[in-house]
């Protein structure tokens, strides 16, 4: 079967960048990119390419070379429906914050809102690819709903979970590990995933497209991202012992990955991992296991998350610690607010958690990054502290303490510490001996990521795990 015509639904960090390199690599292919934001539409066919909605090094390259020529970007989803023979699913999937499985479970809202529209809106057979991270079994819900609105049109549902790192989310597209596609064992289930292979196969290499049943390609995606993100609770939780021993943490993690049987990989010490993926996924895996009565296993997941969140707590204590265990009314800085370096994505962001424990304690936080708007900055700090039922008055007073600066020295002037919690390229090159004239002469850096080793002359500096 030879796709002609593809659409997919969410204009995000999947949605996007998937996109943007199926067209590029395959140009006789229509591409349409569809989305309810209208201001996130307007940003993707903007002429200024600077003002993408996502900053991902390569992409505003491929978009300068695809846009109106293969690849669309629109608000016109039902027409973008209609019009295509594969669609591609790539819409949230947030944590609950209500009702059954609140806390961890998946919301599959949009899920479900999308599967509705694709089968009001098609007069003809459909393929419906899951792009969206989701729990095991969810395909056969799309179905569910897909079918009970039918009016006799086939739509056959198949699992592609995404495997991009952001950041590098362009050459993981173009030189994946991977690829999975899980399908039903059935003549027109076995069509469908044979047609996504064809197009994934103009530029990955046949013996990485790996093809499972539905259920297994669900699950891969969670275990994956778990298995990632226990890697850096396991070297977090082993850089606290470091600090206690008198260990390197640096020197313990080369150790560690030169051993062939683990790997060097995500094995370097930070304040904790963020995004949207790790801890939502590892989360869903753990209501799934509780839903499935594994209730040991649960828990034995869900010590990943618990981890992560104390090595965010260990390190704003240590600051506080630091200055005499008490932050009140001293200047703090934070470099970095994006969740990792080359991505203007700030969710569940280690930075703002520190912040929010700083500002607690009666610091004013200074605030520095590259790419993460001030406005964007506001909203994650607000949108945390309304989760936890905070007053509109009582964050009135808070955000008072939050200062944004658009360069790092300003940011740092007459403070009493700075916390480095971002790994961006550009601290390493910071103008270190100004930054220690313009600090006061009592304060330390905190190096929340170990990459200031060789600016040490210039500040007193703390390492995490050294």
């Amino acid at each position: 079967m030879k796709i002609n015509s593809i659409c997919c639904i969410g204009a995000g960090y999947v949605g996007g960048p998937t996109m943007a390199v199926i067209a590029l690599k395959c140009p006789d292919i229509k591409v349409s990119v569809v989305d309810i934001n209208h201001s996130r539409i307007n940003s993707w066919n903007d002429d200024n390419l600077d003002n993408l909605p996502i900053f991902e090094p390569g992409l505003k390259e491929i978009i300068s070379k695809t846009r109106n020529k293969n690849l669309f970007f629109s608000t016109k989803i039902d027409q973008a429906i209609n019009e295509s023979e594969m669609i591609f699913m790539a819409v949230n999937t947030p944590t609950k914050t209500e009702g059954e499985g609140k806390g961890m479970a998946a919301d599959l809202t949009y899920v479900v809102s999308s599967a509705n529209r694709i089968a009001k809106a098609s007069k003809s057979d459909k393929i419906v690819v899951e792009k969206s991270t989701l729990p095991v079994r969810t395909a056969e819900k799309i179905k569910e709903v897909l079918n009970s609105n039918s009016n006799g049109i086939n739509f056959e549902v198949i699992s592609n979970p995404e495997f991009l790192a952001e950041g590098t989310a362009i050459n993981d597209l173009y030189k994946s590990d991977r690829v999975l596609i899980g399908g039903d064992d059935t003549s027109s289930g076995k069509r469908a995933v044979k047609a996504l292979f064809n197009i994934y196969s103009q530029w990955i290499p046949k013996s990485k497209i790996l093809t499972t049943n539905v259920w297994s390609s669900e699950l891969s995606k969670l275990a994956s991202n778990a298995m990632l993100a226990q890697r850096i609770s396991s070297i977090n939780s082993l850089s606290a012992l470091c600090e206690k021993t008198g260990a390197n943490i640096l020197e313990v993690s080369e150790a560690i990955g030169m051993d062939s049987r683990i790997g060097p990989k995500f094995l370097r010490p930070s304040v904790g991992f963020g995004g949207s993926c790790f801890q939502k996924d590892i989360l869903n895996l753990v209501y799934l296991c509780k839903f499935y009565g594994l209730d040991e296993i649960a828990e034995y997941w869900h010590q990943v998350v618990k981890i992560n969140n104390h090595q965010r707590i260990r390190f704003s204590e240590i600051i506080v610690n630091y200055l005499g265990g008490s932050v009140l009314n001293k200047k703090i800085s934070i470099f970095g607010w994006a969740f990792k370096s080359n991505t203007n994505d700030s969710r569940e962001s280690s930075s703002m958690y520190v912040t929010e424990y700083l500002i607690d304690k009666g610091a004013e936080v200074n605030i520095y990054d590259p790419m993460v708007s001030n406005q964007k900055i506001i909203s994650d700090i607000k949108y945390l502290w309304t989760k936890k039922e905070i007053s509109s008055h009582e964050i009135s007073k808070k955000i008072k303490k939050l200062k944004i600066h658009s360069n790092p020295i300003d940011a740092i002037i007459k403070n009493h510490a700075l916390g480095i919690i971002t790994e961006w390229e550009e601290f390493k090159f910071i103008d270190w001996e100004l930054v220690s004239k313009k600090m006061l002469k009592s304060a330390k850096i905190f190096d929340g990521v170990n990459i200031l080793k060789n600016v040490k002359k210039f500040q007193p500096i703390f390492f995490l795990g050294r």
